[in-house]
């Protein structure tokens, strides 16, 4: 049985990273992973595996927010499909490479280390507000699936629906912010089921996991986050098509400084 603080926990969180999913298109997965990290801290789960769980329970309730916040952009034609079909297979490769192979192999502390760094590097990216060329545009298709490729392995290596790599990459290449935050959210899904199933087969015979573990998914937290999430992606979506470009940029990359912060701590403390 759960504790009853921590099912309230979970809910809140829940409720917080849906909003978030929406609002920045980010799949929740930047917010989650600490949290949940932080919650299962102190829990006799070796501190390794905590943050693996962290990051395969994040991502496999981005399942949820994608599709919830996805719907609200849609509503609003903000998601660009033509983007969503070129990027999405070389994101399905990404994804099996880092989730079945790399992200068994890494130590826990390792991988927070990593998804600091690159979670400080986006927002780096995204508070510069640097202004690319008029004149530059997506790549082709051939350099669609290998940004894919590369989307697709870092979000599976970092738990996260690859919001904080497909935003800054999209808004370079001249995407609008508002489209390019209502894509990722999109991408967040093809993403998040094919790191699932890597992260349920290499986890499958991993030791010491906590009660109710599927693979390295934590089955009870996926429930309660995905299933709070799902009501707060569509107001978060919302939020989004009413705030100016220039401080949703700001909002987002604020909230990645300060996780960022907290897991290059967790991984260096590890």
């Amino acid at each position: 049985m759960l504790d009853p603080l921590l099912v309230v926990e979970l809910l809140l969180l829940g409720v917080a990273t849906g909003f978030l999913a929406g609002l920045l298109g980010i799949g929740g997965g930047m917010v989650m992973v600490p949290f949940i990290t932080l919650l299962l801290s102190g829990k006799g789960i070796e501190a390794d595996l905590v943050v693996k769980i962290a990051i395969a329970t994040s991502m496999a309730t981005i399942m949820f927010t994608s599709i919830s916040s996805v719907r609200a952009h849609h509503k609003r034609g903000a998601v660009r499909w033509d983007i969503v079909r070129t990027l999405a297979p070389g994101i399905v490769i990404g994804s099996f490479i880092a989730s079945l192979g790399v992200f068994a192999l890494l130590k826990g502390s390792y991988l927070a280390i990593f998804f600091g760094v690159f979670v400080a590097f986006s927002a780096t990216q995204m508070f510069l507000d640097k202004k690319p060329p008029a004149t530059r545009q997506m790549p082709g298709t051939v350099g669609r699936y290998a940004a894919g490729g590369g989307i697709g392995f870092l979000s599976g290596l970092v738990g996260a629906g690859g919001g904080f790599i497909s935003v800054p990459f999209m808004v370079w290449c001249n995407v609008a912010i508002h489209s390019a935050v209502a894509t990722s959210a999109a991408l967040g899904f093809p993403i998040a089921v094919t790191n699932v199933i890597g992260y349920v087969i290499s986890g499958s015979a991993a030791q010491g996991l906590p009660w109710g573990s599927f693979g390295y998914i934590w089955l009870p937290g996926l429930a309660l986050i995905g299933g709070a999430s799902v009501f707060t992606a569509p107001i978060g979506a919302k939020a989004a098509h009413g705030l100016p470009v220039k401080k949703l940029k700001r909002i987002f990359a604020g909230l990645l400084y300060i996780l960022a912060f907290y897991m290059l701590v967790k991984g260096v403390m590890a």
